[in-house]
C-alpha cells in the first residue's frame, strides 16, 4: 500500500526508518520481526505511548500529547471508575454466558434502556466486527435475504463477511457479488439536492438492481454519522427516505454505532436518534467499555427469536461478567458526569471555532458533524471542491509534532476526523484550535 494511498494518509512509511530516533528504531524492528507486514502505525514520527490519563496520552519522556482522535477510552484514558470495577469484578468471578448471573443482566437492562423499546433484546459479542458479522446472521435468518446496501466508502469491521461489505479496504478487498454501495448522504459535495431525497434514491436504484440480479435485499448498513464517508450528521431526518425503501423491499435497516454511539453526538446517545427512526437492528462496540474489549447488538425479539430458532449462539468471552462490569461503568461515568451535555456544549463551540477558522485560512472547505464527531475538509479550491489530500497529512502530522494527535478520513484522506473523548473541555477545544491556527498559518 503506497504513502500517497488516501486510506492510510498520515501512515509511517517503514522506508524510513533510518530517520527516526534509536529508541523508535529499535521498537519499529521489534514490531516487524514479531507481527509481520499487516500492521499501520499513525505518523510520519510514529508516537511511543506509555500512559494515558483523561484526554492526555504520555511518551516514554512524560511529554504529554492531547488526544483528538480515540474514541475507544470515550469517557477518559484509564478512567478509574471503569479500572475499578474491571478489578473487582476480575477478583470475584469471570466466566462465559452458560451459566446464571446477574451481572450481564443488570447490564443488559440498563443498555436496552437507551434504545427503543422495539429493540429489546440484545447479544454480546468482543468486537463491533463481530457484533456487525452477527448483525449479517440474524437478518439473512429473518429476511431469507442476502442482499446488502453500503455507503461508497464505508467501513464495518474485519471478519471476512463484514470485509467484503467495507469498501473502504480497497480494490485489493473486493466487496462480494451481493453487495451494491450508494453515494454517501454529502451536502458538500451535493449542494442544489435535498440530502434526504438524494439518498433515498440512490438506496432504491440499489434495492432495484439486485432485485434485478436476482438477489432479495436483506439490509441497509449504516454507520449513522457516516465516519468513514467523511462525516455527515445534517440535516437530521434525511435516513427516514432510505429506511422507509429498505423496508418496502423486504429487507432490514441495521444502524452501525460502533463509532457513533454512547452520547458521541452530543444531543442524542446514539446516532440514529439524530433521524428520528427506529432500527430493527443496532450494533455497537469501540467505546462500549471504555477500552475493555466488549461489544454487541440489539434486535427486535423477533429477529433474534428467529436466528435462534435454527441456530444456537455462544461467544466464549462475549457478555462474561468482566466487560458487562466494564460496561456497566461506562454507563455510570456518562450520566454522572453529564458527558452527553458535554459532548453537546464543547462540541458545538469546537465546532464553531473551526467555522471561524475556516473563515480565515481558504484551505478549509467544509466543517460539519455533531458534537463530539467533527469533520473538517481540507481542499486546494473551495469553488471546485478540490481534495487536499497532501496538505491534510501535513497538517495531520503537523499537529503531531506539536503534541496533538488526530487523523484524517474520507475516499480522499482530506477530512480531519476530529473524535476526542467525552470530557474534552473548552481548554482543550482551544489549544486545538490554536494549535490548526499556526499550522494552517505556517502552510
Amino acid at each position: 500500500m503506497s504513502q500517497k494511498d488516501p486510506r492510510m494518509a498520515n501512515a509511517f512509511d517503514p522506508g524510513k526508518l533510518g530517520d527516526l530516533p534509536a529508541r523508535e528504531q529499535a521498537l519499529i524492528a521489534r514490531r516487524q520481526r514479531t507481527l509481520g507486514q499487516a500492521y499501520r502505525l499513525f505518523y510520519e514520527h510514529p508516537v511511543h505511548v506509555v500512559r494515558g490519563e483523561g484526554v492526555w496520552l504520555y511518551d516514554p519522556d512524560g511529554t504529554p500529547y492531547l488526544d483528538v482522535y480515540n474514541n475507544v477510552a470515550s469517557v477518559g484514558h484509564c478512567h478509574p471508575r471503569v479500572a475499578d470495577a474491571i478489578y473487582r469484578q476480575a477478583t470475584t468471578l469471570n466466566t462465559h454466558t452458560r451459566y446464571l448471573n446477574e451481572v450481564i443482566l443488570d447490564y443488559a437492562e440498563r443498555l436496552l434502556a437507551t434504545l427503543p423499546a422495539a429493540t429489546s433484546q440484545t447479544m454480546f459479542t468482543c468486537t463491533g466486527s463481530e457484533a456487525n458479522d452477527l448483525a449479517l446472521r440474524l437478518t439473512r435468518a429473518f429476511t431469507g435475504g442476502t442482499g446488502i446496501i453500503v455507503t461508497a466508502h464505508a467501513y464495518h469491521g474485519v471478519t471476512s463477511s463484514i470485509a467484503e461489505l467495507s469498501p473502504s479496504f480497497g480494490p485489493n478487498v473486493p466487496l462480494g457479488a451481493h453487495v451494491r454501495t450508494v453515494t454517501p448522504p454529502d451536502p458538500y459535495r451535493y449542494p442544489d439536492e435535498a440530502v434526504g431525497e438524494r439518498f433515498t434514491r440512490e438506496v432504491q436504484a440499489a434495492i432495484d438492481d439486485l432485485l434485478a440480479n436476482g438477489i432479495q435485499p436483506a439490509a441497509l448498513l449504516v454507520d449513522t454519522l457516516f465516519t468513514s464517508d467523511g462525516v455527515f450528521a445534517d440535516p437530521p431526518g434525511f435516513l427516514a427516505g432510505a429506511v422507509e425503501a429498505i423496508h418496502r423491499a423486504g429487507g432490514l435497516f441495521i444502524a452501525d454505532e460502533v463509532q457513533a454511539g454512547f452520547a458521541r453526538s452530543g444531543s442524542h446517545f446514539w446516532g440514529f436518534q439524530r433521524h428520528g427512526i427506529t432500527p430493527d437492528i443496532v450494533t455497537m462496540g469501540k467505546p462500549m467499555g471504555n477500552g475493555h474489549p466488549i461489544a454487541g447488538l440489539a434486535a427486535r425479539p423477533e429477529i433474534i427469536d428467529t436466528f435462534g430458532s435454527k441456530v444456537r449462539y455462544f461467544n466464549t468471552f462475549g457478555g462474561n461478567p468482566v466487560s458487562c462490569a466494564a460496561g456497566m461503568a461506562v454507563l455510570d461515568v456518562i450520566r454522572d458526569e453529564q458527558l452527553q451535555d458535554n459532548a453537546r456544549m464543547t462540541g458545538a463551540y469546537l465546532k464553531a471555532g473551526f467555522e471561524q477558522l475556516a473563515e480565515k485560512h481558504d484551505l478549509i472547505g467544509d466543517v460539519r458533524g455533531a458534537g463530539f464527531f467533527l469533520g473538517v475538509e481540507m481542499v486546494t479550491d473551495r469553488q471546485a471542491r478540490t481534495p487536499a489530500r497532501e496538505e491534510t497529512a501535513r497538517i495531520v502530522n503537523a499537529l503531531r509534532e506539536k503534541h496533538i494527535l488526530i487523523s484524517a478520513t474520507g475516499p480522499h484522506g482530506n477530512t480531519l476526523k476530529v473524535r476526542p473523548q467525552l470530557p474534552f473541555s473548552v481548554d482543550n477545544a482551544d489549544l486545538l484550535l490554536g494549535t490548526l491556527d499556526d499550522v494552517l498559518t505556517s502552510l
